[in-house]
């Protein structure tokens, strides 16, 4: 199963508080860990809110951008890994093993990724080939 750990904002991300060199040498070296096991699929740190654009979709009117920084720091997303695993369980156990040289306070929260067999008979024949050609193309991409 793919699953995402997303790391929750903090009031330091959301401030733009850069890690310590300590813990970035840390999460690289938990991030090989994660690679050189075959569970790691991606991952990216990101920037706070302050320089994010949120839109609102609303019926068929013309969605509405918002600026940030947004409120609600434990709503908000710092950072994500894609994880491929065998079971939730073993997600935890990879999960507390995430560094944390500092002793900041954050929160993860790991949620399966939809696969297609998910969708039952609304994922038709056709949309399976496309997505499949779709992923086939993003595999291609340097």
């Amino acid at each position: 199963m793919r699953c995402m750990v997303i790391m929750k904002a903090n009031p330091d991300s959301e401030a733009g508080v850069m890690p310590s060199e300590r813990a970035l040498t840390e999460m690289g070296n938990f991030n090989e860990v994660l690679v050189n096991a075959g569970v790691m699929l991606a991952g990216e740190g990101l920037h706070p809110s302050s320089k994010g654009v949120r839109l609102a979709f609303s019926g068929a009117a013309k969605p509405v951008a918002t600026e940030g920084p947004f409120t609600g720091t434990r709503e908000l997303v710092a950072g994500f890994w894609l994880w491929q695993v065998k079971s939730m369980a073993e997600a935890v156990e990879w999960a507390r093993r995430i560094p944390n040289p500092d002793g900041d306070d954050f929160e993860v929260e790991i949620r399966p990724v939809f696969e297609a067999e998910d969708f039952g008979e609304q994922f038709t024949p056709e949309a399976r080939e496309q997505e499949e050609r779709l992923r086939s193309q993003l595999a291609g991409k340097p």
